[in-house]
């Protein structure tokens, strides 16, 4: 017999729950505001969605409808003079993982030119010597 309190399911929460949590979602609202929502922490959040396919494919649909409200602001606001883009973009960064472009040099290119031709280098010294 385990001991502890039992583990949470998708029958613990309000009746409406699903379309509960689909509606913040479309306001924007975080996978912290859920589980504030659903009176569960984060970690539970995260087993219950290991745990239960109904649960995790709520959370997927809340975490698209999330990122799509932010997407939606700042596309709604480029032309805006008063919108704080910058703020918008790093929220968009912290909240959903953006990135900037990274561009990465390959130096052992170059390198492996030089060691693909040695034949070509003793070639060159003959031609200078002789």
């Amino acid at each position: 017999m385990s001991a502890g309190r039992p583990l949470k399911t998708i029958n613990d929460f309000p009746k409406d729950w699903e379309e509960r949590i689909i509606e913040l979602s479309n306001e924007g609202a975080s996978i912290t505001e859920i589980a504030c929502y659903l009176e569960i922490s984060k970690n539970t959040l995260k087993a219950l969605t290991d745990r239960d396919e109904i649960f995790l494919t709520a959370i997927k649909k809340c975490k698209q409808l999330c990122e799509t409200w932010w997407e939606k602001k700042g596309r709604k606001n480029m032309e805006n003079k008063d919108f704080n883009s910058t703020l918008w973009y790093m929220n968009m960064r912290n909240r959903f993982g953006w990135a900037d472009k990274q561009i990465t040099e390959n130096k052992n290119e170059s390198t492996l030119n030089v060691t693909v031709s040695k034949d070509l280098d003793s070639k060159l010294d003959d031609l200078i010597e002789g």
